[in-house]
């Protein structure tokens, strides 16, 4: 069983360490820093359109968990196919989604992925292969084993990124899955996104075990914990699991210590922290931050560059934001479609 734990890889004795990310592409870096600063600013104006009455029902935003989705969707290739829970938007911003699709679901507008029906929590994309965010806690990961099992069966070499929370990581279909996952050595990448406060309840108050991605040993499947505010480590990682799932030697478990800036939703007041710890991993830990510093001082961009980008990037959300609102609600006939499959195709 793996113990590696990514941040903290120390250098060979006698060697000077390159600074960190001077290996990096500078395209590279600025895809990162483009795709969590679209994500931020979009959860940013979704929290403004639900402050103004235009969402409804539940909103749980992915504030301060950017690098997660971006960083294992580097290690991604086309095919690959990822399931999560009800905080989704980010996945699928980060999985190539339209911004103004999500958005209108969002606001249960016909433009929306779902057609205005599924809202924040029931989105889905067949062209992308995100098969939805899941209301039910840890009702995704046999789903994702399943879609696991499927490629598999059909030998295409892909893999299956299943999201879950570490409040999910406690429920009992999650070890069920496990077991299977190992047993048929299926191609599935078990990401624990662990923003160590569940629904408003501390890790430390709700587990007794210190790590979660070493529960995997009692099924025999290998893993290892990342630094999830990291999107260059969360890369690395993301590489050795899918290398480990597209060799056929089974499932890998990622457990990615990340850190949600907001309440578990909209309606979370989040009492249970204080301000001072989150204004601490604001400012010491911000996963763009790091990015854009490392941006600046290895001379990739300059403060106009990021500037330009910033501003691409606003007026792509402010563009979905408009579309949202401009966007008809559905109509009533909608109330009766979309219940049973017409088909089932069998694809390789």
């Amino acid at each position: 069983m793996a113990t590696r734990k990514t941040s903290d890889a120390a250098p060979a004795k006698g060697t000077n360490p390159a600074p960190k990310g001077s290996n990096i592409p500078a395209d590279e870096l600025k895809h990162y820093y483009r795709e969590m600063l679209l994500i931020r600013r979009f959860e940013e104006k979704a929290g403004q359109l639900y402050g103004m009455g235009l969402i409804g029902g539940f909103c749980h935003l992915y504030i301060g968990q950017e690098a997660v989705v971006v960083g294992l969707e580097a290690a991604a290739e086309e095919g690959d196919k990822r399931i999560t829970s009800y905080r989704d938007h980010g996945h699928m911003l980060a999985c190539g989604m339209d911004p103004k699709g999500v958005m209108a679901e969002l606001t249960g507008r016909e433009g929306g992925y779902s057609k205005g029906k599924g809202g924040s929590m029931h989105m889905f994309s067949k062209e992308k292969h995100f098969y939805g965010g899941h209301g039910i806690v840890g009702a995704q990961v046999p789903i994702g084993a399943g879609l696991a099992f499927a490629d598999k069966y059909l030998d295409n070499k892909r893999v299956t990124f299943t999201y879950f929370g570490d409040g999910a990581a406690n429920q009992g279909q999650v070890y069920e899955t496990y077991n299977m996952a190992q047993l048929w050595e299926l191609p599935v990448v078990f990401v624990i996104e662990n923003n160590q406060y569940a629904m408003g309840t501390s890790v430390q108050r709700s587990t007794k075990s210190p790590s979660l991605w070493e529960r995997g040993a009692a099924y025999g499947i290998k893993g290892e914990e990342v630094d999830g505010m990291d999107v260059l480590a969360v890369k690395e990682a993301g590489e050795r699991a899918v290398a480990h799932c597209r060799e056929g030697k089974g499932p890998y478990i990622l457990e990615i210590k990340t850190y949600r800036y907001r309440g578990h939703s909209m309606s979370d007041p989040a009492k249970y922290r204080s301000r001072e710890e989150v204004q601490k991993m604001r400012d010491e830990r911000d996963p763009i931050e790091q990015v854009r510093k490392l941006l600046l001082t290895g001379n990739h961009a300059t403060e106009e560059d990021l500037k330009a980008i910033d501003k691409e990037i606003k007026e792509i959300v402010n563009d979905s934001a408009e579309f949202s609102k401009e966007s008809p609600e559905p109509a009533l006939e909608e109330l009766w479609t979309d219940i049973y499959a017409d088909e089932a195709p069998q694809e390789a």
